[in-house]
């Protein structure tokens, strides 16, 4: 009866794979690597586990606490939620396959109403509006590649 159920269950995997969403997709305006916009530390660490450092300080805004991990940093303006998600990993991608090493217009054919400027010495393409309050997935550009992408909240 055990190994019934045992095959009964892995028959379902492959089922149960298809279905869950991709754990480390850029998921614009909402997250990455499985970490969204607004969870607490605890959840954070539920899906990413224990971080390599942690980092608290002041700044402007306030308290803030810092998570690092190997190219990713999950930031909580307040220390209370996540404020802003920033990875460097060139395994975290959109569903259109938009990540760390893609082309400008890669980013340009495959994120919907992405608009991309250089402002303040920098080239960045990005959806939501810079106010404060206003959620934002910026694609940073270097030599025409992204080198980061980050998904957070405006603070001012």
């Amino acid at each position: 009866m055990a190994a019934r159920a045992t095959l009964l269950a892995l028959a379902f995997c492959p089922a149960l794979l298809a279905t869950a969403p991709a754990l480390g997709a850029i998921v614009p305006q909402q997250g990455i690597a499985g970490v969204r916009l607004g969870m607490t530390q605890a959840k954070v660490r539920a899906v990413l586990g224990a971080p390599q450092r942690m980092v608290h300080g002041r700044n402007e805004f306030g308290r803030f606490t810092e998570l690092r991990y190997p190219g990713l940093r999950v930031a909580f303006q307040g220390t209370a939620s996540v404020s802003n998600i920033s990875t460097t990993r060139t395994s975290e991608k959109t569903v259109g396959t938009v990540g760390v090493g893609s082309t400008e217009s890669q980013v340009r054919m495959h994120v919907g109403g992405v608009r991309c400027k250089t402002e303040f010495g920098f080239r960045h393409c990005f959806l939501g509006q810079f106010l404060a309050g206003h959620r934002v997935t910026d694609f940073f550009i270097r030599h025409g590649r992204v080198t980061r992408v980050d998904v957070g909240f405006v603070i001012d």
